[in-house]
């Protein structure tokens, strides 16, 4: 087998056009769950979590420097990253929201690549046990 057969079976498919840029297809992007992303790759996993405010701000924060994360029920998620806490209020943050994907449990194994605080309608026209951010501080 020669080398440029190698090259051609292996290597990354570059659209035309783009630069040498490649294409992030559908099939690559996160599960777009309402309240949070999820990667759905076995051995995928998010290098940041960003976290989106209904009023359009938005901060990214490592994983790498997530300290510890807590999930209390009444509390919601409390995050310490980098000595710094952001909590994040709502219902269900817990709740199975599909076999075996939940938002906690999602962080904790930085499968989340985000997570976002839902508007009023959303709020309210969403399900008993959807997963619902009312509020992000930090």
């Amino acid at each position: 087998m020669s080398d440029s057969s190698v090259l051609q079976r292996y290597a990354p498919k570059i659209a035309a056009g783009l630069g040498g840029q490649s294409v992030v297809t559908e099939i690559d992007a996160p599960d777009d769950l309402g309240a949070f992303g999820w990667l759905r790759g076995v051995k995928d996993f998010s290098r940041m979590l960003e976290l989106r405010r209904k009023d359009g701000s938005i901060l990214a924060v490592g994983y790498g420097y997530l300290d510890h994360a807590e999930f209390n029920p009444s509390e919601g998620i409390t995050l310490s990253v980098a000595g710094r806490k952001i909590r994040i209020k709502g219902r269900n943050l817990n709740a199975e929201v599909r076999p075996t994907v939940r938002l906690f449990e999602g962080i904790t194994r930085h499968r989340v690549p985000w997570i976002q605080e839902a508007d009023r309608a959303v709020g309210i026209a969403a399900e008993e046990r959807d997963t619902v951010i009312d509020v992000i501080e930090w």
